[in-house]
């Protein structure tokens, strides 16, 4: 296949969650315009977990905020449940590069921070607040402070913050990118595991194609900018996945794939 053709649209796993339709964005500055995104259309199945690949620049993290309600594509639209994004839609959580902690709160304190934010009653979340931390391996750790932790336990603490409120759509821009090797196999255990006991929509942004293929449902390979969907593969390997699944041939495969897509982008070496 040629890189420079549009992928064909793909039927999600499930009914769609979220719907683009000829979504692109420019940036209009005194330099010029700077497209960022074209003609991008997905669907997103209720509970998929998506992986979104695409070399730095290409629009990911713009596609991620658009999705988000924090920015707008200068055409086309975004539907979530339905409803046009207007804004940040009720049922999203989002799990950035930066875990974004308070310092002078506590670990149980950040994950309840969404709670004030909505002028709810701390009380009646406190005790799913300390579920959500004891699921992630973090109860022990709730009256600790964020300096006290390490990058991976942050990070924990940011996932059980997003997830407090139940959404049905969770948005994650390389959370895992910043950390070292075996911290980030860790935790692309333990998202698995969240996500399939909490039945979440998950659009997850990352550089790492074993990474991409490892946790998706379908991995979405993006151009360089401006960024537009070039092919969008769907994984079929046996849930739940464990770390030795990366030996077998048919993960091979898939990640063969998707390097030969980036090798004739010219952006990795053949050799």
């Amino acid at each position: 296949m040629s890189v420079v053709a549009l992928a064909e649209a793909t039927v999600p796993p499930a009914p769609s969650l979220v719907t683009l339709e000829n979504v692109s964005k420019t940036y209009r500055s005194k330099r010029g315009n700077v497209s960022a995104l074209e003609d991008v259309n997905l669907q997103i199945g209720d509970t998929e977990f998506l992986s979104v690949l695409g070399p730095s620049g290409c629009g990911k993290s713009t596609l991620l905020r658009c999705l988000a309600g924090l920015d707008y594509p200068t055409s086309g639209e975004i539907r979530v449940g339905g409803e046009l994004v207007k804004g940040p839609p009720k049922d999203l959580g989002v799990v950035l590069q930066r875990d974004v902690l308070l310092e002078w709160r506590s670990v149980l304190q950040n994950v309840l921070l969404p709670v004030e934010a909505r002028g709810l009653r701390v009380a009646d979340w406190r005790e799913k607040a300390r579920q959500h931390l004891d699921l992630l391996g973090l109860l022990k750790f709730e009256n600790r402070y964020p300096f006290e932790l390490s990058g991976g336990m942050r990070q924990r603490v940011s996932i059980c913050r997003a997830l407090l409120m139940n959404p049905n759509l969770l948005l994650m821009d390389e959370p895992f990118g910043a950390l070292d090797a075996m911290t980030r196999d860790e935790l692309n255990l333990e998202l698995q595991k969240v996500w399939m006991e909490d039945s979440k929509t998950v659009f997850f942004v990352t550089h790492s194609i074993p990474e991409a293929v490892f946790l998706g449902d379908r991995v979405i390979v993006m151009s360089p900018s401006p960024g537009r969907i070039l092919k969008i593969i769907e994984v079929d390997l046996p849930r739940p996945r464990d770390l030795s699944v990366r030996e077998t041939p048919q993960f091979g495969t898939y990640a063969r794939e998707i390097r030969g897509i980036f090798q004739e982008m010219g952006l990795l070496r053949a050799r």
